[in-house]
């Protein structure tokens, strides 16, 4: 049997691959925080990278590490991943879409609302350059309009 090959989905996932720093700002209501970290991401076989993220939480000194998966899955025509941090006890599940060098990954996760509900989010990947990425997070909300509440610049230094 012929193992199959990575496709230019994969292969443009690879282009995140080396280590970044990261300056963000996060908005929760009118509360605006800013956070700073460092991200190393690696090619796990030709289909996956894996990012490994540490920094400090917004607004506070508590350090934080996260972790975040993708790859794309042939069958579905989607990109999929997965993304977990030590801070929360979810598993956020992506399957999203790229129009040129713009990631959209959608999930469904805990709403800011602290009720137990969940709500739909996004976050979009957009490659800048070789040495630059954001990373930009919204939540779909009851209105059905979407609202950023986060924005990270990553910068490569490797």
């Amino acid at each position: 049997m012929e193992m199959p090959a990575p496709v230019e989905e994969h292969k443009w996932l690879q282009e995140l691959i080396g280590e970044w720093t990261s300056t963000g700002e996060m908005k929760m209501g009118e509360e605006e925080m800013k956070s700073s970290g460092t991200e190393t991401i690696t090619a796990f076989g030709g289909f996956w990278t894996v990012g490994e993220m540490r920094g400090k939480m917004p607004g506070s000194d508590v350090e934080s590490k996260s972790v975040i998966t993708l790859g794309y899955d042939v069958a579905k025509k989607k990109y999929v991943g997965t993304f977990v941090s030590d801070m929360m006890g979810y598993l956020w599940v992506y399957e999203g879409t790229r129009k040129g060098n713009v990631l959209t990954l959608d999930a469904e996760g805990p709403s800011f609302k602290g009720d137990g509900s969940l709500a739909k989010y996004q976050d979009i990947i957009e490659i800048r350059s070789e040495k630059e990425y954001e990373l930009r997070s919204q939540v779909l909300g009851e209105d059905g309009t979407w609202t950023p509440f986060m924005s990270m610049i990553f910068k490569r230094t490797k």
